[in-house]
């Protein structure tokens, strides 16, 4: 019985994969019909923001990586970094994640005093592990939907929610508190070189259609870290 049992039960196991394998490429087109309502409009924007990128700030971040010694462009990026934080302190206190908001808290004081402004990022080799927060990930955690998916010009990949909640996070970002307006811009190109920089590498693992790639990879990374990965298998 029991041998008659197992040979069962993986019969059934070896019928129900082959099915899922049948089915996945329909609920893969299903499921990008259903997040990406607006592709005909989506990709034209993503056409001209790729062109911008390859054209501008692609140069602009190789140039960048090119002159910068590694250990000042590691610097520059640990303080943007640590800026960024006030950002996950924010959001995680929305989230009501009080040890998170703790560890945010504690890397902003040792990385801002001992780090010499976030220079070096002292409170990683502390054990104080860097948080990734936004208001999108707040609102999604308070069980709001992300709606479709939104090519946004000039900012990229994005849903409807997330891209609506871009601009609380403005809030918690220094540019808007800084008035003399050169300083600000100068900031914030340096900031945007310097993200772009820290993707070069990545750009080895785009496959196939490239707006498709980084659609679903960015649905996917969205999912995992609004659900502070925890992430059901499609299987």
């Amino acid at each position: 019985m029991r041998r008659i049992g197992a040979s069962v039960i993986e019969r059934v196991t070896q019928a129900c994969v082959c099915a899922s394998m049948l089915l996945a490429p329909v609920a893969a087109t299903q499921a990008a019909t259903e997040e990406d309502p607006w592709e005909a409009v989506n990709r034209p924007i993503f056409r001209f923001n790729d062109t911008l990128d390859t054209y501008a700030l692609k140069p602009l971040a190789k140039g960048y990586d090119a002159v910068t010694p590694q250990f000042l462009e590691d610097g520059i990026h640990n303080m943007f970094r640590n800026l960024g934080d006030v950002t996950n302190l924010a959001n995680n206190v929305l989230q009501l994640k009080p040890h998170a908001a703790g560890v945010d808290t504690a890397r902003l004081i040792v990385n801002t005093t001992f780090g010499v402004a976030g220079f070096f990022d002292v409170g990683t080799k502390m054990g104080l592990q860097r948080s990734d927060e936004d208001f999108g990930q707040t609102l999604g955690y308070w069980g709001m939907p992300s709606g479709p998916y939104v090519v946004i010009p000039l900012l990229g990949p994005s849903t409807v929610r997330d891209g609506v909640a871009k601009y609380p996070d403005t809030f918690t970002r220094p540019y808007r508190y800084v008035d003399h307006v050169p300083t600000r811009n100068s900031a914030f190109a340096l900031d945007v070189v310097d993200t772009r920089a820290s993707l070069l590498p990545a750009e080895k693992l785009i496959q196939g259609d490239k707006y498709i790639f980084i659609r679903n990879a960015y649905l996917q990374n969205r999912e995992f870290k609004v659900r502070d990965g925890e992430v059901e298998d499609d299987f």
